[in-house]
């Protein structure tokens, strides 16, 4: 590929140093994805620009006017503090006519409602648990279909947000103390799902028009504490300390057979095409003692550090983390090229 000039967009406090030394882990942890973008990046000899943005679209333009940069990468998952507006950051782009990475608009709104997702693809025959959802203000009833135990989740958050132990829950009450936490404590919607005991998968895709799924991707507990459940919380898949005290490990599904494998692949293809999911996307599954794929939810652009699943699968699959950026790049000038045409 070609030297580009190559803008990142990024929250202010996430902005990386230019080495690792003299920093923890845990200060690492916050800004890996940054740091190893615009690391890489710039190995690759691109000129790179990372741009902190929180909550004002003018130094986006003006950074643009200025620079004239070639692409966006948009590593953005929030805008003035909420995450429901990652896609008017995309849509503002857009508007510009200036080629960014990752996922469209459309894409993105369609997978932040988590409701709405699932509703389109039970429509399509995509398993997916039953579930209700709870606004705020309203009081917590749980429908007779909706049987006990269920996850308590945020109804438009990501990344494991607001899920711990207690978002499992196993009688009524425990269901309204839950759904007001997320109201209250994460101040979103709450969306309450049957829960599937089994294996936690994920799926990358990568590409526009022509996907390529990657292989299975598999969270792997390892030895919990007494008593927990094996559910992705915000401590599984964020907490490098406790990963490794707990022996939670990521990596290709084992056992799981060619003809089960390439179900769950086509179900990853056929849920990006509904959802209208582009550029990079993570779509999660649990897989049923039944051998029942259940679709949980789908992630326009996931977490892209070099040691996180989506990278660790591209590379299974062939492509080192610089080409896969480089590919990134080129998915997102192209998609631009293609709407020009």
């Amino acid at each position: 590929m070609k030297r580009l000039r190559v803008l990142v967009l990024m929250h202010p406090d996430l902005l990386p140093p230019d080495t690792l030394e003299g920093y923890g882990e845990q200060e690492i942890n916050a800004w890996k994805t940054e740091y190893d973008v615009v690391s890489t990046l710039r190995a690759s000899g691109h000129d790179v620009r990372p741009l902190g943005v929180q909550d004002e679209l003018k130094p986006i333009r003006e950074a643009i006017e200025e620079w004239h940069p070639h692409v966006v990468f948009n590593l953005l998952e929030q805008f003035h503090g909420e995450t429901a507006y990652d896609q008017n950051v995309a849509s503002y782009l857009e508007l510009l006519r200036i080629p960014y990475t990752g996922c469209n608009p459309r894409g993105l709104m369609l997978a932040r409602g988590k409701d709405l997702a699932k509703k389109l693809l039970h429509y399509h025959r995509i398993p997916v648990p039953a579930f209700a959802v709870y606004p705020k203000g309203r009081k917590v009833r749980r429908p007779a279909r909706l049987g006990l135990p269920l996850i308590v989740k945020s109804l438009s958050e990501d990344a494991s947000v607001g899920i711990a132990q207690a978002s499992l829950v196993d009688s009524d009450e425990k269901l309204e103390e839950r759904v007001s936490f997320i109201h209250e404590r994460i101040g979103t919607d709450a969306i309450a799902e049957q829960y599937i005991e089994g294996r936690e998968l994920y799926v990358g895709v990568l590409g526009n028009e022509r996907l390529r799924v990657l292989p299975v991707w598999e969270l792997v507990f390892g030895s919990l504490a007494p008593g927990a459940s094996r559910i992705a919380t915000e401590r599984v898949k964020h907490d490098p300390e406790y990963q490794e005290r707990r022996g939670i490990l990521q990596g290709p599904a084992e056992g799981l057979g060619p003809e089960l494998t390439a179900r769950i692949q086509r179900m990853a293809r056929r849920i990006c095409r509904t959802l209208a999911l582009d550029g990079y996307s993570r779509i999660d599954f649990r897989l049923a003692a039944d051998g029942t794929p259940y679709f949980l939810e789908a992630n326009p652009n996931p977490e892209i550090a070099r040691r996180e699943e989506f990278a660790e699968a591209a590379l299974h699959d062939g492509l080192d983390y610089p080409a896969l950026l480089n590919r990134i790049l080129a998915l997102g000038i192209s998609r631009s090229a293609a709407r020009a045409g």
